[in-house]
């Protein structure tokens, strides 16, 4: 586990706080909603979603979770670090040709979606002696990776002169945007598909452990594709896919309370302030001038700590509990806000990016929303030296 100096935390000009109170919440939510008697594969890319792998994983594996899901090869390699031999740990993306080796000796999970890559892992597990553990990705609509349908007939016949060299943990697929309504036509015929390449495989006679294609958004909206194995991503940190899917599961369950808590909190404090006249311009270049006499705090976060330029003059941040307003451009590194509604502010109080503070709070979503980005996207920008501490 990568250990931070004392410094490191004292001298960072923010810092992101992980609730472990609100992790064990939204685990027990997924294991009651739609992980009985099936496997919750956590996805952990893009640094845990932000959240840093060298805190969150081991906060995951406080909870339970034993398996995790990671894009590339090079994600596996930094996420095996944390985790147990008995853990699984399973690659849905890119792994280049010489990175196959590594997988099939370290017993990482290994997503095949072409022939070339199957016949690859063959010929690498013959002269290892070892079995390459994979799932394979079928194309049902998504076009973007996956074997093709009309290929099952021979990649089955592959498997069965091939036995030893392979331990088929799954057969899966890739739902393209079941977050959103405009999709229902597409996601249902690809489940339809999927159901097809179910039944031959289950024909076929050989060992599979688990049929998987739903990702957090098919979880809730679509009940039919909680198959053996899950890919929960969003959904574990305490964000929803969209909005809709929120919408539609509160219909669903006749319920006014969103169910998950945000694991993250991220947070810096005010670095100086300043009063300022009417038609004075703030910070940098004419984007904001002031209609009367203000008072400003400066915070030392910008569009390099991740805070997106485009929040300038529309995004906020907390301040003893009340929404303090940017004004000006979000600089690379500083950013000014509007505190004049806020008498007894000071140097050095905390100011909440994200998170709650009193009884207000600012969601990822609202935030990535005004600086239209995904919350996905937001999340992963997050610089990695930004220090990450576990929180009761």
């Amino acid at each position: 586990m990568m250990v931070l100096l004392r410094e490191e935390i004292i001298f960072n000009t923010s810092k992101i706080e992980l609730k472990k109170s609100n992790l064990r919440n939204n685990i027990q939510f997924l294991n009651s909603t739609i992980g009985q008697n099936r496997k919750l594969s956590i996805v952990v890319k893009g640094n845990a979603y932000g959240h840093g792998y060298e805190n969150y994983i081991p906060l995951l594996k406080s909870q339970g979770v034993d398996h995790f899901s990671v894009f590339s090869a090079q994600e596996a390699f930094e996420v095996k670090k944390y985790l147990d031999n008995k853990d699984g740990l399973m690659i849905m993306g890119d792994t280049p040709f010489e990175a196959l080796e590594w997988v099939i000796k370290n017993n990482v999970e290994i997503f095949v979606f072409n022939v070339e890559r199957l016949k690859n892992l063959a010929t690498i597990a013959k002269n290892l002696k070892q079995p390459a553990r994979i799932h394979l990705e079928f194309e049902t609509g998504m076009k973007r990776t996956g074997i093709e349908e009309k290929k099952i007939k021979d990649v089955i016949s592959f498997l069965k002169k091939n036995t030893e060299h392979f331990d088929l943990r799954g057969v899966c697929t890739h739902l393209a945007g079941a977050e959103s309504i405009s999709n229902y036509l597409r996601i249902k015929e690809q489940i339809k598909t999927f159901q097809r390449i179910k039944k031959t495989f289950k024909d076929s006679g050989l060992k599979i452990r688990y049929f998987h294609c739903a990702c957090s958004a098919a979880a809730i909206r679509y009940p039919e594709t909680r198959m053996d194995l899950i890919r929960v991503g969003i959904l574990s940190y305490g964000f929803w896919p969209s909005q809709e899917t929120l919408i539609e599961y509160l219909n669903r369950s006749r319920s006014h309370r969103n169910p998950l808590r945000r694991v993250i909190e991220w947070k810096t404090s005010v670095m100086a302030i300043k009063t300022v006249s009417r038609g004075d311009f703030i910070g940098y270049g004419s984007s904001f001038q002031a209609t009367r006499e203000m008072k400003l705090a400066v915070l030392p976060i910008g569009y390099e700590t991740g805070f997106s330029r485009s929040l300038s003059n529309k995004g906020s941040v907390l301040i003893d509990g009340q929404y303090a307003y940017i004004v000006g451009t979000v600089n690379m590194n500083a950013l000014t806000v509007n505190v004049t509604h806020i008498p007894d502010v000071k140097i050095g109080d905390e100011a909440v990016i994200i998170g709650k503070q009193g009884k207000n709070e600012i969601s990822v979503a609202a935030f990535s929303d005004l600086g239209e980005q995904l919350n996905y996207e937001l999340l992963t920008r997050l610089p990695l030296n930004i220090p990450r501490k576990v929180v009761s």
